[in-house]
């Protein structure tokens, strides 16, 4: 019995101490466990683009979506139609413009839409006076144009003759109107400046209560948009006590090239006059002397009133302006396309050559058409040519000469008798 409970006892003692030495470690219910080996990375593939290159080509095609939103707005609002959306296009395409990277800018392209459009500047707008204002009274004069985007030749011409016209006629009220509702929205998009169509311009006339109107316009002839002009007159006859058109700045048109009158002439002098004092020489003939041809550019149509054009050049070679050319941007009539015109200065024996617009507003025609660095401007093509020394651009319209503000005036005063 004893000998068993010995047996028993050593058998505890042996337990109890084998207990007591594990407690000193950590079990396995409370020991972290071993962190595993993490998998190592496949290498990529040896055509496989770095993330860098990813996510560049990824930015550049958000910058092309961004630009193309723009010039789709941009394109909307390149109308001639105006309806009751343009004012908020016209805002909407100039938020997206401002909210443009300059190197998303520079990407903008659509049918009419580029870089240009709002980036290109072209004059401080706020000098402008877009004479689109109520309290008209009894007597309105309207000036009517096609318009212009660019800011310092509107103020120069456009203003320049109004001007003109509201220091002669201070008894009634100078208001003014666009044809070209493209040009009227692009300097309500760009500059926040509202200037009246035809209809807007009628209607607040209707509006003020207005008796007599009297509407001069400054386009240079009798063309298509003098038409269309007197189609849109017609419509709001009856709405005034008496209404009158002036003539615009050429006058009569007449039945052929030989037919010429005093404001030609008049128009004729003037340009000359100033192209030459811009040239710095002291008189045509001293330009000639040195070998220099002026060429006057209008615009061209294919209206029966282009031969007002053919009657600038009897003009000139009446008043014995051997040095001064006629040409036209649209080449009609034929004689006055640029091929024409060069082979004619060159012909003549002149080495020099000043462009200069024929036109009442030098805008896009004058300083793209003319001047601009394109292959396809008077400039360009007059210089690769290869048949003259120098060929120089001067760019100003003719409604900011005053003699030619006067004839305005005098055609105004005319109806008004």
């Amino acid at each position: 019995m004893k000998r068993n409970t010995s047996v028993l006892l050593t058998a505890l003692m042996a337990l109890m101490l084998c207990l007591g030495g594990c407690g000193s470690k950590e079990t396995p219910s409370t020991a972290e466990p071993a962190a595993e080996p993490a998998p190592a990375e496949p290498a990529p593939a040896p055509d496989a683009p770095a993330e860098p290159e990813e996510a560049e080509v990824s930015e550049e095609g958000s910058d092309q979506e961004k630009a193309d939103e723009v010039a789709a707005l941009i394109d909307a609002i390149y109308v001639q139609v105006r309806t009751d959306d343009t004012d908020a296009q016209c805002a909407a395409a100039k938020a997206a413009w401002d909210a443009l990277t300059d190197e998303q800018k520079e990407l903008v392209e659509g049918e009419e839409a580029d870089p240009d459009y709002f980036g290109r500047d072209t004059g401080d707008a706020s000098k402008d006076d877009p004479l689109n204002q109520d309290e008209i009274g009894e007597n309105e004069l309207l000036v009517v144009s096609f318009g212009t985007s660019f800011n310092d030749s509107r103020v120069a011409d456009i203003k320049g003759i109004e001007d003109a016209l509201i220091t002669a006629n201070p008894t009634w009220s100078v208001r003014r109107a666009f044809t070209a509702q493209i040009i009227i929205n692009h300097v309500q998009a760009r500059d926040d400046e509202h200037i009246d169509n035809m209809e807007q311009a009628l209607d607040r006339a209707v509006a003020n209560g207005v008796k007599n109107l009297v509407i001069q316009p400054t386009h240079l002839m009798h063309g298509a948009e003098y038409d269309e002009l007197m189609e849109a007159v017609e419509t709001y006859q009856d709405q005034f006590e008496s209404v009158k058109v002036a003539e615009p700045l050429l006058g009569e048109v007449g039945s052929d090239a030989t037919v010429i009158n005093a404001d030609k002439k008049i128009v004729a002098e003037a340009v000359t006059a100033a192209a030459v004092e811009e040239a710095g020489y002291d008189s045509l003939d001293a330009a000639k002397e040195d070998g220099v041809a002026f060429v006057f550019l209008g615009h061209g149509t294919s209206h029966t009133a282009k031969v007002s054009y053919s009657q600038m050049q009897t003009q000139m070679g009446d008043l014995g302006y051997d040095n001064v050319f006629i040409g036209t941007v649209e080449g009609e009539p034929e004689e006055t396309e640029c091929e024409a015109v060069i082979n004619a200065v060159a012909e003549a024996g002149y080495s020099k050559v000043i462009l200069r617009p024929l036109m009442v507003v030098a805008g896009d025609h004058a300083n793209n058409d003319m001047a601009g660095d394109d292959e396809d401007s008077w400039k360009s093509m007059f210089m690769a040519s290869g048949k003259f020394d120098s060929v120089e651009a001067q760019i100003a319209g003719l409604g900011q000469i005053p003699s030619v503000q006067d004839l305005y005036v005098a055609h105004t005063a005319a109806v008004m008798e």
